[in-house]
């Protein structure tokens, strides 16, 4: 009794606009993994402590901050465009090559030498404004690390040497880390033997502290 039922089978139009409809839901669903999954680049601008000075090979704070942010799931290159004894002004020279036009963000760890010559914090101020300016026409987000002033130069020097920092910050939207030293400055366990740059250990304490701030810089990111 069923010989003469029959189906309808859907026509090739029919089955061409499935597949096409299937394939664009595809393309929308996975579109946004597939930007989350590009490698991010992230310049460190800095002077020796970025540099690694007197570090092993691979021991240095932007290599150190590449692992630790890759065992958390980041793919991400940590470029190191550290100089040993460059002050703000010199870095500024440098920016246009030290930071690649494809960087994604960018963490400024400057003023530390500025600080040892003793120039005056108005001066350095206006360098490092001059380096985040460059940063916002190329929309880069930015992680400030702040420095402090030695003791022997003074109350009033420090104070306002270190308020160079929130006060950039504030004034270009920038992300702040207080103090890139924080928990290693001043402990002999954790320096070089010139009492001024961090050893291995010390790196990795460094690495620690700031990396939830980096986490966020890059959450920002392009």
């Amino acid at each position: 009794m069923f010989r003469h039922l029959k189906t309808k089978s859907p026509s090739y139009g029919h089955l061409r606009l499935l597949v096409q409809a299937l394939t664009f839901a595809a393309v929308l669903s996975t579109a946004p993994h597939a930007a989350a999954a590009r490698m991010l680049r992230l310049v460190a601008l800095g002077d020796s402590l970025t540099a690694g000075y007197g570090l092993p090979t691979g021991k240095a704070f932007p290599n150190r901050l590449e692992a630790a942010l890759r065992a958390k799931g980041w793919d991400v290159k940590v470029i190191n465009a550290g100089v040993s004894g460059d002050t703000a002004a010199d870095a500024l020279a440098r920016y246009d090559w030290s930071v690649p036009q494809d960087a994604d963000a960018l963490i400024v760890e400057l003023g530390g030498n500025d600080m040892l010559r003793g120039m005056k914090p108005e001066a350095t101020k206006t360098t490092l404004a001059a380096i985040l300016d460059k940063a916002r026409a190329a929309h880069l987000p930015v992680l400030l690390a702040g420095m402090r002033a030695a003791p022997n130069l003074g109350s009033e020097y420090a104070g306002e040497f270190f308020a160079i920092y929130p006060a950039l910050a504030k004034s270009y939207s920038a992300s702040l880390y207080p103090f890139f030293l924080d928990g290693v400055a001043g402990d002999s366990k954790l320096d070089q033997p010139d009492g001024l740059h961090p050893n291995a250990q010390g790196v990795e304490i460094i690495v620690q502290k700031i990396l939830p701030s980096v986490e966020t810089l890059l959450k920002q990111a392009k």
